[in-house]
């Protein structure tokens, strides 16, 4: 009887994983191909200051090497974050270290924005958004299923940053850079939370989701604050506040509820079919993505 509710629920995870592939595989399908564009290196502060090209676009970079070093440091070091299992300080440490990349990757692509130095823009930020979902996916699920979608997602990263550069293709990207602000607020209400302050979740997405409406805005904002600061600038010191928020969150946070006795393994199903729902539960989401990511840009 146990064999056959256990196949029963990977046959059902298997569904899963299947449909939302598909739906997957449809939209790549029939959605046209996003390509690089001249304009999306064009932003609307390209000043240039004490001979350093595109000034505030570069220096607003800064904030995210003390923020991400100071995070990495305090993360190695355990004694002020409140982290209780390995895989957590593994999720955590990459997140910090992609946030200390993003200082370097960003102010190096604003120096000379263009296709082939906008690699090394993105590329930390996927590290950093997936090492965060990870962590998130460690603290609502269970250690082992954050740790194995922390590797998946670092090779999706990658594969994303790879398919752009080989079809010249951004849609990819574009997906996986909205995936954590709409997949965490979704499983927030999914999954229980393991430590107090869980709210901080909910607010790092929200400033995300603000930093992305500056960044669209970007001339606009720009123009209406007499020609100050642009929105892509205030994007980069309103981006920063994520880990700050997320630190706050780590220092401040307590055990609330013990993973064990919420993810027992034969009571609420084994890592592996956790693992299975979580990760089609992203791949969905992906796939809604993808249909937003299109209209956005036919849309501009």
């Amino acid at each position: 009887m146990v064999w056959v509710h256990h196949h029963l629920r990977r046959l059902k995870s298997t569904r899963l994983w299947g449909g939302a592939f598909l739906c997957w595989v449809c939209l790549m399908l029939t959605t046209p191909k996003i390509p690089h564009s001249p304009k999306h290196h064009v932003f609307a502060d390209m000043r240039n200051f004490l001979g350093v090209p595109n000034t505030l676009n570069v220096i607003s970079n800064f904030p995210f090497l003390v923020v991400g070093v100071l995070g990495l440091v305090l993360c190695l070091q355990g004694s002020l974050f409140a982290i209780s299992l390995r895989g957590e300080v593994w999720g955590w440490a990459f997140f910090y270290a992609g946030v200390t990349a993003m200082a370097f990757g960003s102010a190096y692509y604003h120096l000379k924005p263009d296709d082939d130095r906008v690699l090394w823009d993105r590329l930390p930020m996927m590290v950093a958004y997936a090492s965060l979902f990870s962590s998130f996916i460690i603290e609502r699920v269970g250690e082992r299923v954050g740790l194995i979608s922390l590797f998946l997602l670092l090779l999706m990263s990658l594969a994303s940053i790879a398919y752009e550069r080989s079809f010249n293709d951004l849609r990819l990207c574009m997906m996986f850079h909205l995936i954590p602000c709409i997949a965490i607020p979704t499983m927030t209400f999914v999954f229980p939370p393991k430590y107090t302050h869980s709210r901080y979740w909910l607010w790092a997405a929200g400033v995300y989701l603000l930093a992305k409406f500056e960044g669209i805005v970007d001339r606009k904002i720009y123009g209406s604050n007499h020609y100050i600061i642009s929105g892509h600038s205030l994007e980069h010191l309103c981006l920063v506040m994520i880990p700050v928020l997320l630190s706050m969150m780590l220092i401040y946070r307590s055990i609330k509820i013990p993973r064990y006795t919420t993810y027992q393994h034969g009571k609420h199903g084994s890592s592996v079919s956790c693992c299975a729902y979580v990760l089609a539960l992203n791949l969905g989401i992906t796939c809604l993505l993808n249909l937003f990511c299109f209209f956005i840009v036919q849309i501009n």
